[in-house]
């Protein structure tokens, strides 16, 4: 079984490694020439939504046909760094691993180039803080447009703590200041919302997908990370005032919904991960034991209910389809991070086991999302492939 799932990692590694690290996006729609030339359609909402949903829906891969270029997305080298950084680990632990995964030291340089490529995408800008968003405009629905390289506290959070990761193997400062810099853009260039006793923090510095509560966690996480580092008691506060409030949401079952506006209403699979990951991030790194029973509560509800018997895993708690390759990956990750593999080791294997062998092709990438009908099986840089290699790895660095 190992030897089947580092086989299967050498191959995603290839891949993304040939491909340099670029590639497009299920959300990337708008970036295409041709619909870039055409200046009524950009000026029109309900044209962007039906450009992006339409790149994304469809099972066959248009972008080369519309001119969508292959491009660099922050948060997909954020994780790519995160997964270097988890090779380091697995082979210091296993130094048998070096002849497949490479030794320390190859892998050290690989975290170095990475990790200034990352550097290279923080957003511009007027903001407090060092940032990353998106290489695409995303409009959701018809509420709100966010336009290309905004900034946002998700792909902030994934890039400014995975520098850290880097300083911790290379020790390099520069990594170091740039990350913890990005408390300021959590604290000075979000917006908040109050909510039971303390606030949300907005997706964005733009407004707009105000009161999403893995948005908020993850923000909270990030200032968890930078009170790690520098004691600054600001952080710690303004971290649990949002832990507060997203606890507050969770339901009496241990569920989260997506957000608070009626249209994200849905319990899904991998967002309930993230809100895990940031909770017991802020538990650990601040010393805060207050919220462990929402931890307890929250991993109880996600285990029993986005995973079936056989490994399959589940989008939503009360449907299966579509299975988003984002759901068996967070599942390698959240047990690592609340320190869950010896207990569920066989569920790991399963999920792991099944998503090799129903959505990863031969060429190496793994598939988007697999549907009743018509799948998807266009290779995502990002989506897909970034976010695979930072699971596996965090498997592998667990094993």
């Amino acid at each position: 079984m190992i030897q089947e799932i580092v086989d299967s990692f050498l191959s995603l590694k290839t891949y993304c490694e040939k491909e340099k690290y670029k590639g497009w996006d299920p959300y990337d729609g708008l970036n295409s020439r041709v619909f870039r030339a055409i200046p009524f359609l950009k000026r029109s909402a309900f044209c962007r939504l039906v450009v992006i949903q339409g790149f994304k829906r469809c099972p066959i891969n248009l972008r080369c046909l519309a001119l969508v270029p292959k491009e660099y997305n922050a948060k997909g080298i954020g994780l790519f760094l995160s997964g270097y950084c988890n090779l380091y680990k697995a082979v210091g632990k296993h130094p048998e691993l070096e002849d497949s995964l490479g030794t320390q030291d190859e892998i050290k340089g690989k975290i170095e180039e990475v990790a200034q490529l990352l550097i290279s995408l923080r957003s511009q800008g007027d903001y407090h803080g060092a940032c990353w968003g998106y290489n695409f405009d995303w409009q959701a629905r018809r509420a709100f447009l966010f336009p290309k390289y905004t900034p946002t506290v998700v792909a902030t959070n994934f890039c400014a703590t995975t520098l850290m990761e880097a300083y911790e193997i290379t020790k390099n400062k520069t990594y170091l200041d740039i990350a913890l810099s990005a408390a300021d853009f959590v604290i000075k260039d979000l917006h908040r919302t109050e909510y039971k006793g303390g606030f949300l923090f907005s997706y964005s510095p733009l407004q707009g997908n105000d009161t999403v509560f893995n948005a908020s966690l993850l923000g909270s996480r990030l200032l968890a990370y930078c009170y790690h580092y520098t004691r600054n008691e600001e952080y710690k506060e303004l971290a649990r005032q949002s832990v507060v409030a997203c606890c507050a949401g969770q339901r009496e079952d241990g569920a989260w919904v997506y957000g608070l506006r009626p249209t994200q209403n849905w319990v899904d699979s991998f967002h309930t991960g993230y809100n895990l990951d940031a909770l017991i991030a802020y538990q650990e790194l601040t010393g805060d034991e207050t919220f462990h029973p929402c931890i307890v509560k929250g991993f109880d509800y996600y285990i029993r209910n986005f995973f079936e018997q056989d490994g399959m895993p589940k989008y939503y708690d009360n449907k299966t389809y579509p299975i988003d390759i984002h759901c068996p990956g967070q599942l390698l990750v959240t047990l690592s991070t609340l320190h869950r593999y010896d207990s569920h080791k066989d569920l790991a294997d399963k999920v792991l086991d099944w998503t090799i062998r129903n959505m990863q092709d031969k060429r190496g990438y793994f598939y988007y999302q697999l549907k009743q009908g018509v799948s998807s099986k266009i290779s995502y840089m990002r989506w897909s492939n970034a976010f695979m290699f930072n699971a596996m790895s965090c498997y592998l660095a667990n094993i």
